[in-house]
């Protein structure tokens, strides 16, 4: 089931563009069963970041990873008070989604694969028939002209 992890920060004046940059530079590359990471301003110097997540477990398996992280920017962000400290995170499963459900993004791993002329053509070399021969009928065509490029090139050699 779909897991989401919520923290909420608040940076120190001046320090907003160090820890946006902080975030881009992070990606979900390592963190196994991450589907994205989104970043909001809710404020001045306040953020909240969202991270959707395969299943619950895969939270609880990537939280050494995040706070790891996390010590690579804490010295950005201000004490958000009330015993908090300097992050305010919270985590669960999804009981509800609404909306159109998530288009995968399709991958390309080389070039595009061709599509088969006809249906007729799949079908015979599924069934291991061979394909038609239409190599009588290219024998029977007069052979290309020359380009009239060549042409004009030959009149004014001579």
């Amino acid at each position: 089931m779909t897991a989401f992890n919520v923290v909420r920060f608040r940076v120190k004046p001046g320090q907003d563009e160090a820890f946006v940059a902080a975030h881009r530079d992070l990606g979900i590359d390592g963190f196994s069963g991450a589907r994205r990471f989104s970043l909001i301003k809710t404020g001045e110097g306040t953020y909240c970041i969202v991270g959707e997540w395969n299943s619950f477990d895969d939270i609880v398996g990537a939280r050494p990873k995040m706070v790891g992280l996390l010590d690579t920017f804490r010295h950005l962000l201000e004490d958000l008070g009330a015993g908090i400290g300097v992050t305010d995170p919270v985590s669960g499963e999804a009981v509800h989604e609404s909306g159109p459900a998530p288009v995968a993004k399709a991958r390309r791993s080389g070039p595009a694969k061709r599509k088969p002329a006809s249906k007729a053509r799949t079908t015979s070399a599924r069934a291991g028939k061979p394909a038609k021969k239409k190599a009588a009928a290219k024998s029977s065509r007069k052979p290309a002209k020359k380009p009239a490029r060549k042409t004009a090139a030959k009149k004014r050699k001579r």
